[in-house]
């Protein structure tokens, strides 16, 4: 039997372990905001890691909000640059969001909390380092990085520090984030940036003080159409005001107001020059005696497409083609990920690997159950080709 031969013959006679292995996971929820349900979520993968022969270990990320970061290595006095496999352990889903924890339809389609984001990938990755033990895969080390608190983009954490850090010295890395229906494998991704504006204004009655009053919802207001006209579709950059808050009385002169708003980049650089671009509008003082204080709430910076990610990508590419596996088109997404910090560590990275379906962030969200078992199978190919 070839190599291809013995890893399709596992994954086939290892259907049911790997389902229940699945179903594990699922009904184990880890929603970001409720940190020892993501720690508890760690504990088993890192053991489920360390069975296959991984040296593991959980850090903290910076912050008691959030879980455990996990990392390991299998085979590191092996030659060559290791091999990585990254995404996160939190789901988006807050507790008890689904009726029904874990559920396989009649068409083969599973539901449930992380069915698709992204716990089902991390099950592949899990089954991909069995396959290749099992046909005795020894030419490069194989490491793992799954963080705590992706999904809300590390947020008073140093995840991200870590990550790069963890990725350095890499040879490239599987991302396996959500999978596309029809496999398309994601070589770039939009950094988002959340940037929060306080605006602090006089109260003071409409009709009897108007002249005294200082209305913090008109200077919000300025500032809100200065930064949405940021956007600039053909450079890729977005800026949306997504949630508004002021105000407290009829009749009164609004003291204080606030907005978020969600800004997305395809570049560190352009990221970069709009966040220098609202801090200055945020400085501005359209109505005198109104003050504006901002925030950066949260970040993810974008996942590049360098010459090593097309590099890396028309690899895979080929490799699936000429061993059966399918030909999978590149493609660029606007929401964020963790490959973005394998590119800043100077590790070209696929995103998009994991399980595939649809309706992530949503309760519909749900993943197609055989393509835990033909990417399982395809991955560990295109490991096992990297001599």
């Amino acid at each position: 039997m070839t190599d291809l031969e013995k890893i399709n013959a596992y994954v086939e006679s290892h259907r049911d372990e790997m389902l229940e292995t699945y179903r594990k996971v699922i009904l184990q929820e880890s929603y970001h905001s409720a940190p020892e349900e993501v720690r508890t979520m760690g504990k088993m993968f890192k053991e489920m890691f360390e069975e296959v022969g991984f040296r593991c270990k959980l850090t903290n990320v910076g912050t008691d909000e959030s879980g455990d970061m996990l990392t390991g290595i299998l085979g590191e006095d092996r030659p060559g640059k290791p091999i990585i496999f990254g995404g996160h352990m939190d789901t988006v889903h807050k507790l008890g969001s689904f009726p029904c924890k874990f559920e396989v339809d009649d068409e083969g389609k599973v539901h449930g909390p992380g069915v698709l984001d992204m716990k089902g990938g991390i099950v592949i990755a899990l089954y991909v380092c069995k396959a290749l033990n099992e046909i005795g895969y020894n030419s490069r080390p194989l490491k793992i990085c799954f963080a705590p608190d992706e999904e809300k983009l590390h947020k008073h954490g140093n995840t991200a520090d870590q990550f790069v850090e963890f990725c350095k010295g890499g040879e490239f890395m599987l991302n396996m984030e959500t999978g596309l229906p029809g496999g398309d494998l994601c070589v770039s991704r939009k950094g988002k940036t959340e940037v929060a504006l306080y605006v602090e204004g006089v109260s003071a009655h409409a009709g009897n003080d108007f002249a005294r009053g200082r209305n913090a919802i008109a200077e919000l207001c300025k500032k809100v159409t200065d930064i949405q006209a940021l956007t600039n579709l053909d450079a890729g950059t977005t800026v949306c005001v997504d949630v508004i808050h002021g105000g407290t009385n009829f009749g009164a002169f609004p003291a204080h107001a606030e907005a978020t708003f969600d800004v997305r980049a395809t570049s560190v650089e352009e990221m970069q020059k709009v966040k220098k671009q609202i801090e200055e509008i945020a400085a501005k003082t359209y109505i005198d005696g109104t003050t504006t204080t901002m925030e950066y709430q949260m970040e993810m910076l974008p996942f590049e497409c360098t010459e090593g990610v097309m590099k890396l990508y028309h690899m895979v590419h080929d490799i699936c083609v000429e061993d059966g596996f399918g030909d999978f088109p590149l493609k660029h997404i606007g929401g964020s990920s963790d490959a973005a910090y394998a590119v800043i560590a100077g590790v070209p990275s696929l995103c998009s690997c994991g399980i595939q379906g649809e309706w992530n962030h949503t309760t519909k969200e749900y993943a197609i159950l055989e393509s835990l078992y033909t990417r399982t199978k395809q991955w560990a190919d295109v490991v096992n080709h990297i001599k």
